[in-house]
């Protein structure tokens, strides 16, 4: 009799030869970076060609197509919502002085109509002229685009250098059997190639039918189409609450991407072969990420209600007012990417919010929105250290409930 939970498979020796098919668990070096040009059937030069110096007006033509303004005009032709990123890097533009000094709704802010960009991926857009005015005005932005509306779900595969977790967190839902040989595993790109052997399909990394880029850090972001219909939640891969494989981060609704050719001090994201556009999300991954909690309900197109300002006592306005100085502590980070105390001060507010919660100032559902919100405003490229930090000091806080006619 199994002991394993309904819906929950193992990877034992049935699985094997599957992994054991592959040519090798690490990918890192077998994907040639190419020059990005979206009207290019192909990027890969031939022999003869890469003999021949190319003219002045190509070189001049294929920079043009790569320069940011042209990027935000491609993807916005494609539908996909942009936003600008500051320059050089992969965080969004800084909001105006008064976003940063009122915290409020970003769905309720006038910059929005006014046209400004604040609240990095909520600004973002398909309008042409407005686009032609932020990049037109600021050459050296980057480009984001917004995944949620865009109907795109994007596997960031990450190679970072860091300790592997035990195997039952490698595929969450998965327990690998201990028969199956895990050598050489180090990264996102092996727990991926591990999942789609074990469902018995292609390895995403190969999908040439798909956009795929190269990360500066030598990641890799493999694009995909959604239905209209269907809401999939971002996630980090190293959650213990929703993740679909160790090192692969899921930008769906709620997140966004960084769009090719952006540059940063550590490179390029470089498309990967002639792909330019997403292929339909396969099945099996689809199948997958509703396995895994990354399905949501369908969004109402307005915005839900703002949060109770008063009951009983007036819990709900009063914990938001203690808690919202520390909360702006925190997105205020975002103008410094380094020596800001971010870690300290998202310590604090979260910390303080566990105190709230354990007191019944507030729900944990709302403080875990609030403090994630503040901590991608400012770190958005750091979500798994910042849900680490958010998980433990609400944890330590819960023992020290905040009691009293007001937090």
């Amino acid at each position: 009799m199994s002991c394993r939970p309904a819906g929950h498979a193992a990877l034992g020796s049935d699985s094997r030869s599957k992994l054991q098919s592959l040519p090798s668990l690490n990918h890192l070096g077998k994907l040639s970076d190419q020059h990005f040009h979206p009207g290019a059937e192909s990027d890969r030069p031939s022999p003869s060609t890469r003999k021949t110096v190319r003219s002045h007006s190509q070189e001049t033509t294929r920079n043009r197509d790569s320069r940011p303004g042209a990027v935000a005009r491609w993807c916005a032709r494609n539908g996909w919502p942009v936003h600008p990123l500051a320059a050089g890097r992969k965080v969004p533009a800084a909001n105006c002085d008064r976003c940063r000094q009122a915290r409020h709704d970003p769905r309720e802010c006038p910059c929005r109509p006014a046209g400004r960009w604040c609240h990095g991926f909520h600004a973002a857009t398909t309008d042409l002229e407005l686009i032609d005015a932020w990049w037109g005005s600021n050459p050296r932005l980057g480009v984001g685009v917004s995944c949620g509306p865009a109907n795109l779900l994007v596997l960031d595969v990450d190679a970072h250098s860091v300790a592997v977790p035990h195997r039952d967190r490698l595929l969450p839902g998965i327990p690998i059997h201990e028969s199956v040989d895990l050598t050489g595993l180090a990264s996102g790109f092996d727990t991926l190639a591990l999942l789609a052997a074990y469902r018995g399909h292609p390895d995403p990394v190969d999908d040439t039918s798909t956009l795929r880029v190269r990360t500066p850090s030598g990641g890799m972001h493999i694009w995909y189409r959604t239905d209209p219909g269907d809401h999939y939640r971002s996630s980090t891969g190293s959650s213990p609450n929703t993740a679909l494989a160790w090192q692969v981060d899921i930008r769906a609704h709620g997140g966004y991407i960084v769009a090719p050719t952006t540059r940063v001090p550590a490179g390029s994201y470089r498309p990967v072969g002639p792909t330019r556009v997403p292929a339909p999300l396969p099945a099996w991954l689809a199948d997958d990420l509703r396995r895994t909690g990354h399905t949501v309900a369908d969004r109402p197109s307005a915005p839900p209600p703002p949060p109770p300002t008063r009951t009983g006592r007036g819990r709900g306005k009063d914990a938001l007012r203690s808690l919202a100085p520390l909360l702006e502590t925190v997105a205020a980070c975002a103008a410094s990417p380094q020596g800001a105390g971010f870690s300290d001060k998202l310590n604090r507010a979260a910390y303080t919010a566990g105190g709230l919660v354990a007191a019944g100032w507030l729900t944990e559902a709302r403080a875990r929105e609030l403090l994630d919100e503040a901590a991608d405003v400012a770190r958005p490229h750091q979500r798994r250290r910042s849900a680490s930090i958010i998980a433990s000091a609400l944890s330590a806080g819960a023992r020290r409930p905040l009691h009293g006619e007001r937090p």
